[in-house]
């Protein structure tokens, strides 16, 4: 059983799963090489003379060549026992409890993989302890949580997992907000507002005299990082007189609940919940006019400046384990990753990022693309082509 917080509440929430066939397909999956070209079988003709020896590589080129090698074969999976701890972001956590949840199926039981939620930030603090194998981030892991992993010596593979999109959202019974252009939404949301912004009429003028409430991310969220950054231009820049919370189902439900409320949550929550809540499509005020939300505006990027991609971290030693090397394996697999997240309402890459991601693996390529900060409209194909340090 995957160990997570409020099973009753995120059960019915959260798990959406295929049943019989999927589960045979994952296993024989996870247990075969992704799809990546294999070298030939066939007979070759034996060279004239050996080649003389090369001169010994230094450890970075080696890791460079090494990630342009096809994935390995993953092991017998019911082979293998323990248990992998992974915690922090509770936007990636729909995705990692899918994919606990399956490998357990997989391995027959014989692993156990615990799945917590304690924000972006929280993971990377449990995680730069060395309290855990695997952290859940929704964004990229920051300059001072570097320092601290790097004090206590964790080294960790970032791998990039799906593609999500906050979700700015009202109550079905707010009757007038469709479209917000972000210098609305930083007028609404930036610090200098707290105590005086307080009405829908001091955003835009038609809109009626009633107090509005707002719903966020708690500051150990990587949510709160990306949206305080995406909107007001400085990471953890807000306001402080709206209700937080780490779980985004609170969220959810205190928006559901109240005419007059305004919130954002990563895209699975609204997907998960269309009928109790309103999108509002959003206008970055650069000639694309108003987006919604979507699989295909999110995967696309022209839902902006609210798209991201989001991430798991491992801890490099942590990989000696075949417990955790598997796992990781089984989550980057692009069958299993093409099923499960789409299944949990996220939008997961193309195949081809899946096989880079598996080959950083292979390659042990520690560090990260992102230079210790969060990083907007980053181009998906960078966050694997450029080496990290």
């Amino acid at each position: 059983m995957v160990s997570h917080p409020d099973e009753a509440t995120r059960g019915a929430t959260l798990s959406r799963r295929v049943a019989g066939t999927l589960v045979g397909l994952l296993v024989v999956a996870a247990a075969c090489a992704p799809a990546a070209p294999q070298p030939s079988t066939a007979a070759q003709p034996a060279p004239a003379q050996q080649p003389a020896a090369r001169p010994a590589e230094a450890p970075q080129e080696a890791a460079k060549r090494a990630a342009q090698q096809p994935a390995k074969p993953g092991a017998d999976l019911r082979q293998i026992s323990g248990t992998v701890k992974i915690d922090g972001s509770s936007t990636v956590f729909p995705i990692s409890e899918a994919m606990a949840e399956e490998f357990q199926k997989a391995t027959g039981g014989k692993v156990r993989v615990t799945v917590g939620i304690s924000g972006t930030g929280g993971g990377f603090k449990k995680f730069c302890s060395n309290e855990t194998d695997v952290s859940d981030a929704s964004r990229p892991i920051l300059q001072a949580e570097i320092d601290a992993c790097k004090k206590n010596g964790i080294s960790y593979v970032e791998l990039p997992v799906a593609f999500d999109g906050l979700s700015v959202v009202v109550s079905p019974r707010n009757t007038f907000v469709d479209c917000m252009k972000v210098s609305e939404l930083k007028k609404m949301w930036e610090p200098a507002a707290q105590g005086k912004v307080t009405k829908w009429n001091q955003i835009r003028a038609e809109w009626p005299d009633r107090k509005f409430n707002l719903f966020g991310a708690g500051a150990d969220s990587g949510t709160f990082d990306y949206f305080t950054d995406a909107i007001n231009g400085k990471e953890k820049a807000s306001r402080g007189d709206f209700i937080a919370s780490e779980d985004d189902n609170v969220l959810v439900q205190g928006v559901a609940n109240d005419a007059d409320a305004l919130g954002y949550f990563g895209y699975a929550y609204y997907v998960e919940n269309p009928g109790r809540l309103k999108l509002a499509k959003i206008d970055a005020e650069k000639g694309g006019g108003c987006v919604a939300p979507s699989a295909e505006t999110i995967a696309s990027g022209t839902y902006q400046p609210l798209s991201r991609p989001i991430f798991i971290y491992v801890k490099l030693s942590a990989l000696e384990r075949p417990e955790v090397r598997e796992f990781v394996r089984f989550y980057l697999n692009p069958q299993n990753a093409g099923t499960l997240i789409k299944q949990v309402g996220y939008i997961p890459f193309p195949e081809r990022l899946y096989q880079l991601g598996l080959r950083r693996l292979e390659a042990k390529q520690a560090g990260t693309v992102f230079a210790g900060k969060t990083t907007l409209g980053v181009k998906l194909d960078d966050l694997f082509v450029k080496t990290p340090s």
